[in-house]
């Protein structure tokens, strides 16, 4: 019988590669998005052509309790339970210490953190009912912090932080992991050549990864890594090497 994930985000980006390594593994993908419906309604009509009633769809505004709690309950009576949680929807965009908002504050912290905690909550049954993981998508600057990305930076760390304490709050029956990519896709606002050439000189491998490289990461820590919970894996070339 396929197992079921449900990722958050999987739109577009990185959320998008892992919804297509998951299906191509024989997993069932409940894709959940919050604007991006054009372009999760391509990706769930592309993978329900190749493997009929594979792939479900949902928006949902992740910053209110009710809709999370709604996607939850669909994710799971879409297959009958939830055996995989990726976390990976995220806000990002810079900010000075001097212009946040508290608005900007609390999106940030609930896209990035109260989210995933409280989506964790609701599956909480069917992930333990069903021997389940979670892995949420973190950064490898919520060690160090990203400068102009206060709050960002901040959200992250604490996503970090919540990994480790529910990998101990929810053992022995859900695992809880997290991958923190590196420079994988550029930011949505355009770096300069120059700010790019500045990053890939400090990835010890020397170019950019893809988001293939996070797919292939998250899923390894859901079918390959029964004996590991609690751990956060850099996925970044060796950037990290270099802070």
């Amino acid at each position: 019988m396929p197992k079921n994930v449900l990722i958050t985000g999987a739109a577009k980006r990185i959320g998008a590669a892992c919804a297509k390594h998951f299906h191509n593994q024989g997993y069932n993908v409940f894709l959940h998005y919050r604007n991006s419906s054009e372009k999760a309604l391509q990706l769930c009509e592309e993978l329900n052509q190749s493997r009929p009633d594979s792939a479900k769809m949902m928006a949902a505004d992740l910053l209110s309790i009710p809709q999370i709690q709604n996607l939850a309950e669909q994710a799971c009576a879409a297959w009958g339970g939830i055996d995989v949680l990726v976390n990976n929807a995220s806000s990002f965009y810079p900010q000075n210490v001097a212009d946040v908002t508290e608005n900007s504050w609390d999106e940030m912290l609930g896209s990035n953190l109260k989210a995933p905690f409280f989506l964790i909550q609701a599956l909480s049954y069917s992930l333990a009912k069903r021997g389940g993981c979670v892995v949420n998508i973190i950064d490898i600057h919520a060690e160090r912090g990203l400068k102009n990305y206060p709050v960002y930076s901040i959200a992250k760390a604490g996503l970090a932080g919540m990994t480790k304490i529910l990998a101990k709050e929810l053992a022995p029956q859900i695992r809880v992991n997290g991958i923190s990519p590196g420079a994988i896709l550029w930011p949505e606002q355009e770096l300069s050549l120059s700010a790019k050439a500045d990053i890939l000189e400090r990835i010890a491998l020397g170019h950019a990864g893809n988001p293939d490289d996070i797919a292939k990461a998250v899923a390894f820590l859901c079918n390959d890594a029964s004996y590991i919970t609690g751990q956060i894996i850099n996925v970044d070339g060796g950037r990290t090497l270099f802070c």
